[in-house]
């Protein structure tokens, strides 16, 4: 079976230290991060630098003129993640998705526009939370989505032990 790759979509980011933290879940879960412009900062901002710290130079990012150059070469399924889904982000069968899994996530201010998640009843999703709470940061979203499709997924390609100091590090 192919592995199936994960792709974390930002459409049209206004926070330079969102996208940074962003980068930096994307590079450790193995994620392609794509950025639909326009952005509210400048790739090269120095606040988004230092919340990726030093993972950009790994990370797979492609930026997008728009949302209709982002479908033009997008091959798989696309998940929106919005308040207004009707279901739980884990409430999807990601394995069950054929080709790669991208995941959608609005801008901070205003989220995905209605006529796309009209579109994409089917595939719109919700973190779930407290009546009272509109949202979460979007680096936290990124991050519990992600690594709900990751364990469904049974974290493929991915260590599951210390790597750099060694899997048994505890025991010296």
């Amino acid at each position: 079976m192919e592995k199936k790759n994960i792709h974390i979509v930002l459409f049209e980011p206004e926070i330079p230290q969102n996208t940074g933290n962003i980068m930096r879940t994307c590079m450790a879960c193995d994620a392609t991060l794509h950025l639909i412009e326009p952005l509210g900062f400048i790739l090269d901002d120095r606040s988004m630098k230092r919340a990726s710290m030093d993972y950009a130079d790994d990370l797979r990012l492609e930026i997008h003129d728009d949302l209709e150059s982002f479908y033009k070469q997008m091959k798989g399924t696309c998940f929106y993640v919005t308040r207004y889904g009707k279901k739980a982000h884990s409430a999807f069968d990601y394995a069950a998705v054929e080709g790669d899994i991208y995941l959608m996530f609005g801008k901070e201010s205003t989220g995905i526009p209605l006529d796309v998640l009209s579109n994409h009843l089917a595939t719109c999703m919700r973190i779930p939370m407290v009546a009272q709470a509109r949202s979460l940061n979007l680096s936290n979203s990124v991050a519990i989505v992600s690594y709900e499709v990751l364990r469904q997924l049974d974290f493929e390609g991915l260590s599951q032990t210390e790597v750099l100091k060694g899997e048994d590090w505890l025991l010296k």
